[in-house]
């Protein structure tokens, strides 16, 4: 596959739902551990909205559908990182403008948008232990792939490898946002639960491409 067309966008979205539905119950034991204990229910609300608004839309072109799905996200979810996936959908559909199809060139724009939206939202950077420092290293894979002309399936595939590593990585920093910072030693070496959202989000992005009518098993 070398590009995605709105419906590929959707196919995106549902798997994203699914994705976050089945990992629901493992996102909240991650986030009792280092923040509100709720992240697992914000993320099912915030992509059912992202499904059913793509669902339901009559926009014809990706970008335009996507800003849709970060207003609607922010009206689901508008929790801390309800707000902050929210303002990187919106920025992301924002970056690739009018395009009928997104290339891998197309995506690292989206992603490199995306991410820092929620960075400048957030008020973060890569090394505080937060979903950035797993999109950050999946954004440069996908720039990466680009400049040597790498086909979406693959790009994308080596953008999951960067998320999991940026996110093992993020398993060694201290936090500095949210209940967590209080604690700042003591988060070293448990895994972020918004790291594990961004890897989350990057495979939902490649399993659509991969294998666009298969059951998602994210693991």
């Amino acid at each position: 596959m070398d590009s995605i067309d709105i419906n590929v966008v959707k196919s995106v979205l549902d798997q994203l739902a699914q994705i976050m539905d089945q990992d629901r119950d493992r996102l909240l034991e991650l986030d009792q551990a280092l923040g509100d204990g709720d992240l697992g229910l914000t993320m099912v609300k915030a992509f059912t909205a992202a499904r059913e608004t793509a669902a339901s839309s009559t926009e014809t072109l990706p970008g335009p559908l996507l800003m849709r799905v970060g207003m609607e996200m922010a009206k689901a979810a508008p929790s801390t990182m309800g707000t902050l996936l929210a303002t990187g959908f919106m920025r992301g559909g924002k970056a690739i403008k009018q395009v009928e199809q997104i290339t891998v060139q197309e995506l690292a724009t989206f992603f490199r948008a995306f991410t820092e939206g929620i960075a400048e939202r957030g008020k973060t950077k890569p090394g505080n232990k937060t979903v950035v420092d797993s999109l950050y290293p999946a954004t440069e894979a996908l720039e990466r792939a680009s400049a040597c002309g790498k086909d979406l399936s693959v790009a994308l595939a080596e953008a999951v490898t960067a998320a999991q590593q940026g996110n093992e990585a993020a398993r060694m920093m201290k936090s500095q946002h949210g209940k967590a910072a209080v604690y700042q030693d003591q988060t070293i070496g448990l895994v972020d639960p918004g790291a594990s959202v961004g890897v989350l989000i990057i495979q939902g992005f490649s399993f659509a491409v991969h294998t666009p009518d298969a059951d998602v098993s994210p693991n």
